[in-house]
């Protein structure tokens, strides 16, 4: 699943026929460094590229948590109206286990998101993208630790006005605030659709995370009840006692699947729905730039026409400050230009992206409803084979008693 997944998002491969450019990314070898509050995990980040502005054509360098959000919020500062691809949430109480699992559901989150930018028309041209996909350890340090304004912020205080943000685009979705908004009903059906499908979403991830948490439970007592059960045989006669190791070793066996099961469940299911939660997330934000975008244009509108019938008002009396006042809205009207220019970029940006993200959704979420059907119909087999020929020996244990 995960192979499918980064395939379907990096630019061709490295085995693509030279005419085609391609931009393949892995994010591999996870390797836990340091310990307590400053214990982090690094990563192996290989690039293969026949992009003729990339420093040959391979390059592989270390990178960790803190490089991939370095690398998202440039992108979103300098991409507004683009989904910038979500980054797994960093959660304190992992961060002391950094668990085996917790490991490599980040590793394959991070993997798919940086697949992501380099599968993107635009994104994949950013020169941050470069950067993040060639410096040396030293040199993104550096460039990490020059952040000012925005990207300044501490990763809970960036959380925190990402939520305020989308909390904002929910209060206009649900009616609750009424600012100076679009009227346009097709970007009102977007703005429903997304509010829905994060719902949608959110609700299928909690259930699935359920799901997992069931197969588990079921693994442990399988478990349990296996070890349980041999030792019973432990005390029976032959038969019966044999009868009752072998619904032992079946009982651990299939303990072993459904943990197994429960794995991929995780990795191939619940992950990539999470992701998907997440990415709608990430939409939202995007919204509220581009209602911020929207308001910063019809502010400077109302600005324009009010300094317009100041400067009328001079030239009718003749004022010497009107030199003053048409260089002012001179310098009004360029900024209103650009402030226009900068939200038509953002609504033709957002246009392409939602059109982008429901093919990609369709195609991911097809191939994780897939994965997941396929997943349990097998664990369903293996339970039944496994209880089915333990039936002739239960009765043939009855027979001779």
């Amino acid at each position: 699943m995960e192979q499918q997944r980064s395939t379907s998002e990096s630019s061709q491969s490295p085995r693509s026929p030279p005419s085609q450019r391609y931009l393949s990314v892995s994010v591999s070898d996870p390797v836990k460094l340091g310990n307590g509050v400053q214990g982090y995990i690094s990563y192996r980040v290989i690039t293969k590229t026949n992009f003729p502005e990339y420093q040959g054509s391979e390059k592989i360098v270390i990178r960790r948590y803190s490089d991939f959000v370095w690398l998202r919020d440039r992108l979103f500062d300098k991409y507004k109206g683009i989904f910038v691809p979500p980054l797994p949430e960093k959660s304190a109480v992992e961060k002391f286990r950094f668990s085996a699992e917790f490991i490599e559901t980040r590793r394959q989150a991070l993997d798919v998101f940086v697949n992501r930018i380099a599968s993107h028309n635009e994104l994949q041209q950013s020169e941050d993208l470069r950067t993040f996909l060639q410096a040396d350890e030293e040199s993104m340090e550096r460039l990490r630790s020059q952040e000012t304004g925005i990207f300044k912020k501490k990763p809970a205080d960036l959380m925190q006005m990402f939520k305020d943000v989308q909390s904002k685009v929910s209060d206009v979705v649900l009616g609750k605030e009424k600012p100076l908004e679009e009227s346009n009903p097709e970007y009102e059906k977007l703005k429903h659709y997304v509010f829905e499908l994060e719902n949608h979403l959110t609700e299928a991830q909690k259930h699935a995370y359920r799901l997992l948490k069931r197969h588990r439970e079921l693994g442990q007592s399988l478990s349990g009840f296996g070890k349980a059960s041999k030792l019973l045989g432990a005390c029976e006669g032959q038969a019966l006692g044999k009868a009752f190791d072998e619904l032992g070793a079946k009982s651990e066996t299939l303990s072993i699947k459904l943990q197994k099961e429960a794995h991929q469940l995780l990795m191939n299911f619940e992950e990539p729905v999470k992701d998907y939660v997440r990415a709608v997330q990430s939409i939202k934000v995007t919204i509220g730039e581009r209602a911020n975008a929207f308001r910063h244009q019809c502010e400077l509108a109302e600005t324009m026409k009010l300094k317009e019938i100041n400067l009328d008002k001079l030239m009718l009396t003749r004022s010497d400050r009107v030199g003053e006042a048409e260089q002012e809205y001179k310098e009004l009207k360029a900024e209103s230009e650009e402030v226009t220019r900068r939200f038509e970029t953002i609504v033709r940006r957002m246009n392409e992206e939602i059109v982008r993200f429901q093919e990609q959704k369709t195609q991911d979420m097809r191939i994780a409803f897939h994965e997941f059907a396929k997943g349990q119909a097998r664990l369903a087999k293996s339970i039944a084979d496994a209880w089915r020929s333990l039936l002739p020996k239960l009765e043939a244990c009855s027979d001779t008693s």
